[in-house]
């Protein structure tokens, strides 16, 4: 009976001839140090998100808290389910035969994988999209970015996520158990069939194009803020243009050092098919970077803003002995600061006033 077609029998076939072996005590231990970490920080980034939402409901701060807060709790319901999963499947002495009889768990177990891996980089390039417009056409920013749209925006990228995660299952194709016997994804060990390949193939394209899209809107709303801070004259302006583009270059690197492995891996296997030279302890170890991501992703927003950044750069020049710094101006809130600069600077009336301010001068 062909295993990839028969949902009883699923995968495990791989349970008999395995070469790749985890240490059960470590890996629960990881695991549950992985998830916990993962839920307080993201909680910790939707506590902070959803306050500043209720204070400032403005067209230019919504869209960005709408878009950052559906990424953290996408990330924190991945930690919550898939961590769950794996820490019962490590308790369970990786015993599928016993507990997934019907592959259900194994089903829901990948559906999960594929949703929670590829949602929150759709999410990513979606931000990007919407920080690039704001910065490069404010007054359509202004305009067209409501709330309404960025949540239709995040209703129809969750959507198309849930439709490729369940696509396997719409076409009576079970999930596989992997190697290691902790996980479940597409099938990757003799891989032959043409629909096995066109579904690796599918999620590593889908993600490394929301990658790249990410990295070429990120990099031209970066030039063009730098193009904005050497013409700005406002220390206002040059603060907030400081901190989106250390944020850019910190959301770029750890999704790109994360996601990246992974995603060529499943290429790999997806091209190369039987021949490919991917084992089992590289494909745990690139799963196991892309996790990162998810922990990193809320911490990005919560350390890299404003106030955080300047003082961590007075606490720099006093080490280095030009002046000591005061501990008691760190503003744990600040993220309502950064925000309101933002909100000035994408401002047409703001803009307005600031081509106003030469005129005024020479009058004087």
């Amino acid at each position: 009976m062909n295993s990839s077609k028969s949902p009883g029998l699923a995968g495990f076939g791989i349970l008999k001839n395995t070469t790749c072996h985890t240490e059960k005590k470590i890996s629960v231990f990881f695991s549950i140090i992985f998830m916990t970490v993962g839920i307080l920080s993201n909680s910790l980034a939707i506590a902070i998100l959803m306050k500043a939402y209720q204070r400032f409901r403005q067209k230019s701060k919504a869209s960005f808290l709408l878009l950052a807060s559906g990424l953290v709790i996408t990330d924190l319901f991945g930690h919550l389910i898939n961590g769950a999963i794996a820490v019962f499947v490590y308790a369970s002495d990786k015993d599928w035969i016993r507990f997934n009889q019907s592959n259900i768990l194994c089903s829901v177990f990948g559906i999960c994988m594929v949703f929670f891996g590829l949602c929150p980089l759709f999410l990513g390039s979606v931000m990007a999209v919407e920080r690039c417009i704001g910065v490069t056409k404010p007054i359509f920013h202004s305009t067209k970015m409501t709330s309404k749209h960025v949540k239709m925006m995040l209703t129809m990228v969750c959507l198309f996520a849930v439709l490729i995660a369940l696509l396997p299952i719409l076409r009576f194709r079970a999930y596989q158990i992997q190697a290691s016997r902790t996980w479940c994804f597409y099938k990757t060990e003799h891989v032959e069939d043409w629909e096995d390949r066109f579904y690796l193939l599918l999620f590593s394209c889908l993600g490394l194009l929301a990658l790249a899209i990410s990295f070429l809107c990120n990099a031209v709303t970066g030039i063009t803020l730098l193009r904005v801070k050497f013409k700005s004259q406002q220390r206002q302006g040059r603060s907030h243009h400081f901190e989106m583009i250390i944020q850019l270059l910190a959301i770029m690197c750890v999704s790109c050092i994360c996601w990246s492995p992974f995603l060529v891996s499943m290429a790999r296997i997806g091209i190369n098919a039987s021949h490919s030279k991917e084992n089992c302890e590289t494909i745990l170890f690139a799963l196991r970077m892309a996790t990162w991501n998810q922990i990193l992703d809320p911490w990005v927003y919560i350390l890299l803003r404003k106030a955080v950044l300047k003082n961590l750069y007075k606490i720099t020049r006093g080490c280095c002995g030009v002046h000591i710094i005061n501990l008691h101006m760190w503003e744990l809130s600040s993220i309502k600061n950064s925000l309101k600069v933002a909100a000035i600077s994408e401002s047409p009336v703001s803009s307005k006033q600031i081509n106003l301010q030469p005129l005024s001068s020479t009058g004087q």
